[in-house]
């Protein structure tokens, strides 16, 4: 009687003990799965921030552009009336250009493109 007190013991420890284990390995699986579903949107985050970051670059960029063809305008001679009146065209469609990627009609590459084509690049 005794022996099979202590085997029923022995198995109750035993199965104790790999429950526990069990449960501890799966509590380890929960949380490397969500140490990279945060990983990924981190990931994710930092992705969208840079393409921000780049997108106020090209922004700053086109402003930049305008600004010194409004200032060339500015100074220009009266007797350059022609040429100016030009220059405003290209000046006029750099903001329209602007306008339509800000509005999400046109992606960053097409911006791009169509600024070279205006700006004669």
């Amino acid at each position: 009687m005794r022996t099979a007190a202590t085997t029923a013991v022995v198995v109750g420890t035993a199965g104790a003990v790999s429950g526990h284990q069990q449960q501890k390995a799966a509590g380890k699986q929960q949380q490397a799965a969500a140490a990279a579903q945060n990983q990924a949107e981190l990931d994710a985050i930092h992705a969208q921030q840079a393409a921000e970051a780049q997108q106020a670059q090209i922004d700053a960029q086109v402003q930049a552009a305008l600004a010194a063809q409004a200032a060339q305008q500015a100074t220009a001679a009266p007797a350059a009336a022609a040429p100016a009146a030009a220059a405003v065209d290209v000046t006029a469609e750099l903001q329209k250009l602007a306008a339509l990627k800000e509005q999400g009609l046109i992606d960053d590459a097409e911006f791009s493109a169509m600024k070279a084509k205006v700006l004669g690049i």
